[in-house]
């Protein structure tokens, strides 16, 4: 079996940056910590991958920032920052230098998606075995989980960040003959609605980071219950 390699495509938590929508009605403060420590699932993940993982900051000047989230892996990490570009551009460019390195099954993630569990990647993983493709989608019409043994084809035109990217992404990369599978669907973070949600979804998680990510997202949705009473 070909070994798959665990690429994690993130930013650097600071304030201001990312999770714009979050920002909006939380502040950018609370939102770097809901960034932090969704990173910190992601990180979970990647430590418990059995493989290669790549860490892939947005900001090439956060290359040594990277670096340090490596030692908390065990498997062996590459840090390679992204260029610069739209997110489509920006994967494309990752998926081409690491296929040039002899990386054959590449399983992309953000860090927004702490539903993701051992038994999803196993999924993947098997599924990988017979398909070219593998996505697992996202309840807002996104995806969570990218994952190819092909290269993946021009993604720069994708409606990124919208809730047509899940069947834009499939379209294209059917057009491009792959054979494509889609598994049980996840979420990921990106309204002030989905902290409600992860809530529940989180409630019985026993992961060390999940639990830290519930606790603070439970503080924060009863801290607004109880301003707006």
């Amino acid at each position: 079996m070909v070994e798959a390699t665990l690429v994690l495509v993130c930013k650097r938590p600071i304030l201001g940056i990312g999770k714009q929508r979050l920002a909006a009605s939380l502040g950018v403060e609370m939102t770097q910590r809901i960034a932090k420590a969704l990173l910190a699932c992601a990180l979970e993940d990647a430590g418990d991958w059995s493989g290669p993982v790549v860490i892939a900051p947005a900001n090439p000047l956060d290359y040594q920032w990277a670096k340090t989230l490596s030692a908390q892996i065990l498997s062996p990490v590459t840090v390679l920052p992204q260029v610069f570009g739209n997110l489509g551009q920006r994967l494309n460019a990752l998926d081409q230098t690491l296929r040039r390195n002899k990386l054959k099954q590449l399983v992309f993630i953000g860090s927004d998606a702490p539903g993701l569990c051992e038994t999803d990647y196993a999924a993947v993983k098997e599924s990988l075995q017979c398909h070219d493709t593998v996505l697992i989608p996202a309840a807002d019409g996104g995806v969570v989980l990218m994952a190819s043994r092909n290269e993946w084809p021009d993604m720069s035109d994708l409606p990124w960040s919208t809730n047509q990217l899940g069947t834009s992404l499939v379209k294209c990369c059917r057009t491009a003959g792959h054979y494509v599978t889609k598994l049980e669907q996840s979420y990921d973070v990106d309204e002030p609605n989905d902290l409600v949600k992860l809530v529940d979804k989180l409630a019985l998680d026993r992961r060390p980071a999940r639990r830290v990510l519930h606790q603070l997202v439970y503080s924060i949705i009863s801290t607004m219950h109880v301003a707006n009473a």
